[in-house]
């Protein structure tokens, strides 16, 4: 019989979204045999593409910023950071058509000058706010680049409060704050927690002069997170095995656990739970938390997505965001879809939970005006095709008091870890802290195995 401290070890890893994929991969790259079960038909989680006819369409766009290293790390290990290039310098153009006459052009560019002066000369020129509002603007970030965000007691309050407490109009919030906060914490300053929302300044904009500078992807996502990632697992040794549902996860009486699929039941040293916070709950053991129905208290936010493809372009620049409209984010999508004639937008709008379930004929009714504000080529531009992507449960609310819902990757029930952008990264639902958690949970999977391993990110280690 081999012995329990010399035979090989082996994980099973349930999900297969960025966190499952990253977790699996550092396990395997530890010499850890790993087995990843995931219940699609891909990975990806959602962050995922599909056809459609001739298209390959994204359920959604997904951005990342050059901050977001461990989501860089992903991207390399994969073999696809050439396939998701992060902007030279931040330049995020803003169109506000809130005011009578043409379209109102402004950008938030970065210079190469130290923190805080990198944006300074961006904010004198900002044409969206008044001299007096980005005086104000700059004393309220000065006052945030002191806050600390794992402070307890900013997570109960809201982001909208601390701006009003420092000054910040309804238009300075409109026009800064949630232009930059709706899209990374997927909520409205009212109904975020200000330890996110601080994390994300703090960490975007105050931190480095390139933290905030924009990546995404130029071909669809599912060549990243499904193609890629599989070839990547494959080769590191994972077994991975997609379209398999979890039924169960046990002890068994070896003191190992087992893992009940529809068809077998797969035994392992160390399980990780890389599952949306609902799922994980149901699958969860006996005494594994605490006080598990905290996990039913972690609320989802939706996101919408409005596809819009014209007979002739519309729009020159790769992406743009809007104010005075519904509309949010814009991005080109066409060459990375396939698409050969005309042009294919991507509409993202966050925060959407008073559109997540419109009829598809009122989204058109309301949207193709909209561009068409904001576009003024789409008023001569036929429209080929008008579709829209519902993701319900898209992230995990950001709302005040949602830090201390959120578990750690460790378990009462040793072997067992928790892995997912709603567990204790401290980040938002971003897929930076989906790859952050996965490596929390392989590090601490690896650190009660005995498996010596070096941390890919210094500060995180």
């Amino acid at each position: 019989m081999t012995d329990h401290t010399t035979r090989s070890r082996h994980a099973v890893v349930i999900g297969g979204g960025l966190a499952g994929v990253t977790a699996a991969l550092r396990l395997a790259d530890a010499g850890v045999g790993v087995t990843l079960v995931e219940g699609r038909p891909r990975l990806g989680g959602l962050a995922f593409s599909f056809q459609r006819g001739d298209l390959t369409v994204d359920n959604g766009q997904h951005v990342y910023l050059r901050c977001c290293t461990a989501y860089r790390w992903f991207l390399e290990r994969v073999g696809g950071a050439h396939l998701a290039p992060v902007q030279d310098r931040l330049d995020i153009p803003v169109l506000d058509i809130g005011r009578p006459g043409r379209p109102r052009l402004g950008r938030l560019r970065r210079t190469a000058l130290p923190v805080p002066l990198h944006l300074a000369a961006a904010l004198a020129r900002y044409p969206h706010l008044s001299l007096v509002e980005r005086a104000q603007v700059v004393r309220a970030a000065l006052a945030l680049s002191r806050l600390d965000p794992e402070d307890p007691a900013l997570d109960g309050i809201d982001f909208a409060t601390w701006l009003g407490r420092h000054g910040q109009s309804r238009r300075a919030t409109e026009a800064l704050w949630d232009l930059v906060g709706v899209a990374t914490l997927n909520a409205t300053a009212p109904h975020a927690s200000m330890a996110l929302a601080a994390m994300v300044f703090k960490t975007g904009l105050l931190s480095d002069p390139g933290a905030a500078d924009i990546g995404w992807a130029r071909v669809p996502l599912g060549e990243l997170h499904d193609t890629l990632a599989r070839k990547a697992l494959e080769g590191a040794g994972v077994s991975v095995r997609t379209a398999t549902r979890v039924r169960e996860v046990s002890r068994t009486g070896e003191g190992r656990w087992s893992v009940a699929t529809d068809g077998e039941a797969l035994e392992a040293d160390t399980v990780v739970l890389a599952v949306a916070q609902r799922e994980a709950h149901a699958l969860l053991p006996d005494g594994a938390l605490t006080d598990p129905d905290r996990l039913l208290d972690i609320g989802t936010a939706p996101i919408l997505n409005i596809h819009v493809i014209y007979d002739r372009p519309v729009l020159r620049r790769p992406f743009f965001t809007a104010l005075g409209s519904p509309v949010q984010w814009v991005f080109d999508r066409t060459e990375a879809s396939g698409l050969e004639r005309g042009q294919y937008l991507a509409l993202s709008q966050s925060a959407a939970e008073d559109e997540i379930d419109a009829p598809v004929a009122e989204l058109r009714a309301r949207y193709l005006p909209e561009l068409e504000r904001l576009l003024p080529p789409a008023r001569k531009a036929g429209v080929l095709d008008f579709f829209v992507t519902r993701e319900r449960t898209a992230t995990f609310a950001p709302a005040p008091g949602v830090g201390r819902l959120r578990p750690g990757t460790e378990t009462r029930a040793p072997g067992l870890y928790l892995a997912g952008a709603w567990t204790a990264t401290g980040w938002p639902a971003t897929m930076e802290g989906a790859v952050r958690s996965g490596f929390t949970a392989a590090t601490a999977a690896l650190r009660a195995l005995g498996r010596p391993h070096e941390h890919p990110l210094k500060e995180a280690a």
